[in-house]
């Protein structure tokens, strides 16, 4: 399982707008100048977080994108099932055990394997579902914070 640059930049800009959530609305062309992201990309990575409700959007000189909520109630597992859909270790624990029409698992009722990997996606799905916007601020600030008093 590997995240698209779509989830990675999307993870990356929603940080930023927790980063700036006190200072209003966040012009796109600043997320996309200091997360060095393509504005057209992250146009289109707005577009859906909007849909999903995790943004909203204001126009005008002062406009730009804020978060929905505050940052320490949205999470990343929200961010990328928002922007990639259900996360599955392998293909069979897709729904109905199915990814496309040319492959389906057959095995899935006899899988000696399938509960490792249905624990697998559990443990992923728990830490993603478990870990805010804010947090990972906190974690920065932390970090910060031990490297001053190593000096």
């Amino acid at each position: 399982m590997r995240l698209s640059a779509k989830g990675e930049y999307g993870v990356r800009a929603m940080v930023y707008l927790a980063l700036n959530y006190e200072n209003g609305p966040v012009p796109l062309s600043s997320i996309s100048q200091n997360e060095n992201i393509s504005q057209y990309f992250l146009e289109q990575i707005f577009a859906t977080l909007r849909r999903g409700g995790l943004i909203k959007s204001t126009r005008g000189v002062k406009g730009g994108y804020m978060l929905a909520q505050q940052p320490q109630h949205v999470y990343v597992g929200d961010i990328i099932r928002v922007l990639e859909g259900p996360l599955f270790p392998v293909d069979c624990l897709a729904e109905g055990g199915q990814v496309d029409k040319n492959r389906r698992c057959n095995k899935t009722e006899d899988c000696l394997v399938r509960n490792v990997w249905e624990k697998l996606r559990e443990h992923i799905d728990n830490l993603l579902d478990n870990i805010s916007l804010q947090d990972m601020l906190d974690w920065s600030i932390e970090s910060k914070n031990t490297e001053f008093e190593k000096v």
